[in-house]
């Protein structure tokens, strides 16, 4: 599950990078993108701000009340169809521009950040979806598969690592051919092994 990625560029250049119209020019986001805040997408053919994340409406244990909703980031491809996903898988998939995704490596309570990326990209896509939210507005989230041969040992699951070619087929075909796209990456990922601990900000 990928909680945490990199984006190094600014909207007009995803845009041109993605041939879309620059939708949020000025938009300020992080070199590193946490879960409940502002990242880039390509949506509809224009690049947007949204939240990274769908909420999920929670309620205290305790008290039976509702509490802050809880940002859900991944979308398992084997649960695209269920009610909580469909209608965005359907209706509103998007690209999510990336310079490279972290998972958290080690054990418990020790674990470090293990950064993947496309080797020679600038960018890549991740395939995502999104949504309008009473909560935060405009949300957006990653959709995961079972991991490639390279990657089993570091996380049971990854990203869809789209190729460009695939960008539109993800974007604007059925949502049949849409959902043959979330595979393991065909290509040789690079892995980036470091000692920055999981948790720090």
């Amino acid at each position: 599950m990928c909680n945490l990625y990199r984006m190094t560029k600014a909207s007009a250049e995803v845009a041109r990078l993605f041939g879309a119209a620059d939708a949020a020019a000025g938009a300020n986001h992080s070199e590193l993108i946490f879960p409940g805040y502002p990242g880039l997408v390509v949506a509809q053919g224009e690049v947007r701000q949204m939240n990274w994340g769908f909420p999920l409406r929670q309620v205290s244990k305790k008290t039976g009340k509702p509490i802050k909703p809880k940002a859900v980031t991944n979308t398992r491809d084997d649960r695209l169809h269920t009610a909580f996903w469909k209608d965005s898988f359907v209706h509103r998939r998007c690209l999510i521009p990336v310079s490279a995704f972290a998972e958290a490596e080690g054990d418990y309570g020790s674990m470090t950040r293990t950064w993947l990326s496309v080797p020679g990209e600038e960018l890549f896509a991740i395939a995502g979806i999104w949504r309008e939210s009473e909560e935060w507005g405009a949300v957006y989230s990653m959709v995961t598969c079972p991991p490639t041969a390279q990657t089993a040992d570091i996380h049971d699951r990854m990203p869809v690592v789209l190729n460009a070619a695939d960008h539109a087929r993800w974007t604007d075909s059925t949502p049949e051919q849409a959902f043959a796209l979330c595979r393991p990456y065909s290509e040789v990922l690079s892995i980036k092994r470091t000692a920055v601990p999981w948790i720090s900000r």
